[in-house]
């Protein structure tokens, strides 16, 4: 069997269909699938082209990884890539159930240790305890860095994201079936409509049926969307509203977690806290005066009770700026983790 197990046969398949080759990861119970070999080159001279080029030309590959009977509505995806920056170790395409977002902190996370163990960066210097992994998402370069021993990853991962900001503050959105909802716009990597869900009929974010928190996020987004232009000072490409982040509205600073879930693309649930769900809070929370720098906050997911921690570490002050760097970490099979966030611009860029 053993020998059988050690031939790297397929399966009959056709072979007009090229085989794809992937590893599969999580993330406090979200999914990654890393697609190793097979997909076609993706063509474009920056990581945000490569992105359209993959959209207009490869889609049906991510059809393939995502889509039953080889994943499920909730299944989330890599596709690594060249990067053109050079301080770069490698460049991410991310894939969902409704075609690619910006920035993704649960798979930041376990591309860290994906990136170590699998040789795409070189080795620590012997006696290491983190390795540092440059990762460019479509949103910017992202730093991983990867508790290490003897070389290979062993434990906690966090990150150091792209600069984040809050776009809009107490906006009133007119929700079908919910009235006029006050809503925040983030960004993280990625921009949230933010609101806690007793506001959207009395939900309980711990206790609401999941298909209930589903369709009142769902109509939030699709409401913000119509009723609300988002602007990225960089670029379009990232000018779009990934989701809707349902609270349990304990924004004030506290030792105790706060929960949430996110729901994003086509309804698709996170399991995990939302690592650029999770920056976009900590941004909201600084911005409203509600958390000082370096205080640690500690996020849980309503889907499976992952968490993440986090905090604000610096304040550009100066209206325009956005950045805000991230780190999360997790523990073990990438269960837990922990997120710090600096924030710098007190004012939204709209």
């Amino acid at each position: 069997m053993e020998s059988a197990l050690a031939v790297p046969r397929l399966p009959p398949h056709d072979p007009r269909t090229p085989a794809l080759s992937v590893v599969d990861m999580h993330t406090g119970g979200e999914p990654l699938r890393i697609v190793l070999a097979g997909c076609p080159e993706v063509v474009g001279p920056t990581l945000l082209a490569k992105r359209r080029y993959m959209r207009q030309h490869l889609d049906h590959v991510r059809r393939r990884l995502m889509f039953e009977p080889r994943g499920h509505r909730d299944m989330y995806g890599a596709v690594l890539v060249p990067s053109e920056l050079p301080d770069a170790h490698l460049g991410v395409l991310f894939l969902h159930n409704e075609g690619y977002s910006s920035m993704c902190g649960h798979a930041v996370l376990a591309l860290g240790r994906f990136a170590l163990d699998f040789g795409l960066v070189p080795a620590p210097p012997a006696g290491s305890r983190e390795a540092r992994v440059n990762i460019h998402c479509p949103c910017g370069l992202v730093a991983a860095f990867v508790a290490c021993e003897g070389g290979r990853s062993c434990g906690p991962v966090r990150f150091h994201s792209v600069p984040a900001f809050v776009l809009a503050s107490d906006l009133i959105v007119d929700v079908p079936g919910h009235g006029k909802v006050v809503v925040d716009i983030a960004y993280g990597g990625a921009f949230y409509a933010l609101v806690s869900a007793e506001k959207l009929g009395g939900l309980d974010v711990y206790s609401a049926k999941m298909r209930d928190l589903v369709d009142a996020a769902s109509a939030v987004t699709e409401a913000v969307k119509v009723q609300f232009k988002i602007n990225h000072p960089e670029s379009e490409d990232l000018a779009f509203l990934y989701g809707t982040i349902l609270t349990d509205g304990k924004d004030a600073y506290s030792e105790e977690p706060t929960t949430n879930i996110c729901v994003f693309a086509d309804e698709q649930v996170d399991r995990s806290p939302t690592g650029s769900g999770v920056t976009a809070r900590i941004a909201l929370q600084y911005h409203k005066g509600l958390l000082e720098l370096n205080q640690t906050r500690t996020f849980k997911s309503s889907a499976t009770g992952s968490v993440f921690t986090g905090k604000a570490v610096r304040n550009g002050g100066k209206k325009g700026d956005m950045n805000h760097f991230p780190t999360i970490r997790s523990v073990n099979q990438i269960k837990n983790g922990s997120i710090t966030v600096a924030y710098f611009g007190e004012k939204a860029l709209i």
